[in-house]
């Protein structure tokens, strides 16, 4: 492994803005940073302040941010541009910074897409997307991308839900439905702390399916996880989900397409793996 250059007047810095920032992006970047040899630094960052932090990513020359909850929607009309996969469900989660112009963009959307073809999912199985957040909607268009038709967006909340669902011309539903071949938990359900031992979908809805996508990413082996390998489903973790969104912030930063191998030795430095 190359050695990342000392800290100098010429490093570049990237930053992470999130409500409760965690440890896994900067890992994530730094190690490979240090095994590219880059001169870049990687920083998570929590603010009360969305427009002074954005002003400060803009005249300090941050190069990159990256954005969680709750600033997806919130950053976009202080930012001079977006890409197709922040319009198109009103969510960043990558800002780039071209000498002061801001560009928004959301490689969540692009990371899931890439993964349903990655593992060879069928666009013609019935899909169930449970949540409605803006992580739900990211996956929610991911899916209409990849050309997944017999869709149903199912959530609690009837006015986000349904429209998710008409935008990405998938149906909606308000309870579980009785069958389908794909499963995705895009909630809380399985996350570590208070509905960490809850399971996002029935037993026999589980037993029923023939693949299971969750995208929570601690721990990786949620409920949903774990209950979908011992019904021998296929299965694509969040920890996948992860990695290559964050691989995708890392080329836009950088400029560096990062290899399968790469992405899979930084996502396992993340976790402690």
């Amino acid at each position: 492994m190359a050695e990342r250059p000392d800290l100098n007047k010429d490093t570049r810095v990237c930053i992470s803005l999130a409500g409760r920032p965690s440890d896994l992006g900067t890992r994530f970047h730094n190690s490979l940073y240090a095994e590219l040899g880059l001169d870049f630094l990687y920083k998570a960052f929590t603010t009360t302040d969305l427009e002074g932090a954005v002003r400060g990513v803009r005249a300090l020359g941050i190069r990159g941010c990256s954005v969680s909850m709750p600033f997806k929607s919130a950053i976009i009309p202080l930012l001079d541009g977006l890409e197709d996969s922040a319009r198109d469900i009103g969510a960043v989660n990558t800002v780039v910074n071209d000498g002061g112009r801001l560009t928004g963009a959301n490689t969540d959307v692009e990371a899931v897409a890439s993964l349903l073809v990655q593992h060879g999912l069928d666009p013609d199985q019935r899909a169930v997307i449970r949540g409605s957040g803006s992580m739900a909607s990211a996956v929610s268009s991911a899916f209409a991308r990849a050309g997944f038709r017999r869709t149903t967006i199912w959530a609690r909340n009837r006015t986000e839900g349904a429209a998710i669902a008409a935008r990405d011309g998938h149906r909606f539903s308000d309870v579980e439905p009785d069958a389908a071949d794909l499963l995705v938990n895009v909630t809380p359900l399985g996350m570590t702390g208070a509905d960490e031992d809850v399971l996002a979908f029935d037993p026999d809805l589980i037993r029923g399916a023939r693949a299971v996508l969750d995208v929570v990413a601690v721990p990786v082996d949620t409920p949903l996880v774990h209950a979908a390998r011992a019904a021998e489903l296929h299965v694509v973790t969040g920890a996948e989900v992860h990695a290559l969104q964050a691989a995708l912030q890392f080329e836009r930063y950088t400029g560096v397409r990062l290899t399968r191998a790469q992405v899979a030795r930084a996502a396992a430095f993340a976790r402690g793996t």
